[in-house]
């Protein structure tokens, strides 16, 4: 057993690995110091941020030494196991801003959807690694896209507009990798052209169509989502070269900046450390993607590359889209910047699902 630990620790990719671990790091010493700025003597945020890495370092080890077969057998019953806590949380789930999302446990907010993206991701691989996409794949598009939608809406009846996006961007990501030809995104597109103009009429609540309107012009609402994006680009830019320190930064620490801990971290990180500090995270999940997607040049298993695949846009989609937010190029839509911002459900996700890509990456070597 001791020889068969050994084997695996020497044949995990631990570049990929400390490259997470630095951006944690980042994370923890950014929350720290908005705890500080906040007024918070306790720090229960960020001793909470500190749990939540542990506990997820723990479940990604032992992710990585697990067979990822056995996951694989069992995607289809995680699926539903997936579907069914977005419908629990609908009815027994505590509200916070206005988003019935979470379970309320010992006090920890626990969010489902984050662990569902990890489902997701995992049953697309397993679907599409069982098929020929050369025998009918207006069928395959059907049935994955069927399984997305019923985990979209569960999403949207929270409503988490942003999360729901994230689940079709995943589905979208893995259906392009696996070859499906251009006429059909054109008709998807159409689709959610048609669908997107009917949501604004009937399903868009007050405050989305405002995210969206602030994003087209960031002058429409100075007061609120206006001034949120407003107040992240001002810390972006305020950072200069080398930036102003840690607990330091007038953006996050006088309170301008809302949110400063989870949707709007890149901007702290950018007044605080600057632009070599942004440089570094950059860096680091450059390093990600690169070692992520290196892998699969050795790996022979379509399951297994559909899973990395699917991880490293999941990731790449979040950082791109909050790094958006917080710059003004793109809409405010709650999405936090992975293994940085603070959120324990998605901590613990992303490093489980981190583990099972290193449980692919260590098993195609010892093939």
């Amino acid at each position: 057993m001791f020889n068969r630990l050994f084997l695996y620790f020497k044949n995990l990719d631990w570049v990929l690995f400390s490259s997470i671990l630095l951006l944690i790091s980042f994370g923890l010493a950014e929350i720290y110091s908005v705890a500080l700025g906040q007024g918070a003597k306790d720090l229960m945020n960020f001793k909470k941020e500190i749990i939540f890495a542990a506990i997820g370092l723990a479940l990604f080890f032992i992710f990585a030494f697990l067979d990822y077969n056995s996951l694989r057998s069992y995607s289809n019953y995680f699926y539903i196991l997936g579907a069914l806590l977005l419908v629990a949380v609908l009815v027994f789930g505590s509200t916070i801003r206005g988003t019935r999302g979470w379970f309320n446990i010992a006090g920890l907010g626990i969010q489902p959807i984050e662990f569902v993206k990890f489902i997701l991701i995992l049953f697309l691989a397993k679907y599409f690694s069982g098929v020929s996409l050369k025998l009918n794949p207006l069928k395959h598009l059907f049935i994955s896209g069927t399984a997305v939608l019923i985990l979209f809406v569960l999403t949207l009846a929270q409503p988490d507009f942003g999360s729901g996006l994230l689940l079709v961007a995943i589905w979208l990501s893995i259906i392009l990798l696996a070859g499906f030809k251009k006429k059909y995104f054109v008709v998807i597109f159409l689709v959610a052209a048609i669908v997107g103009g009917g949501a604004w009429g009937l399903y868009l609540k007050p405050y989305q169509k405002e995210r969206i309107m602030t994003f087209i012009n960031p002058s429409f609402d100075p007061l609120n989502q206006g001034y949120n994006v407003a107040q992240a680009i001002i810390a972006v830019g305020a950072g200069g070269m080398f930036g102003r320190g840690i607990g330091f930064g007038s953006q996050s620490q006088l309170k301008f900046l809302p949110e400063s801990q989870t949707d709007f971290i890149f901007a702290v990180i950018s007044e605080e450390l600057g632009f070599l500090g942004v440089i570094l995270v950059l860096t680091f999940f450059s390093i990600f993607f690169y070692r992520s997607l290196a892998s699969i040049r050795k790996i022979k298993d379509d399951f297994g590359i559909f899973f990395i695949l699917g991880m490293v846009s999941l990731i790449f989609i979040e950082m791109f889209v909050n790094i958006g937010m917080n710059i003004g190029i793109l809409p405010v839509v709650g999405i936090s910047l992975p293994f940085l911002s603070y959120g324990g459900s998605g901590m613990i996700s992303n490093l489980m699902m981190l583990g099972v890509a290193e449980s692919i990456i260590i098993r195609s070597k010892l093939r």
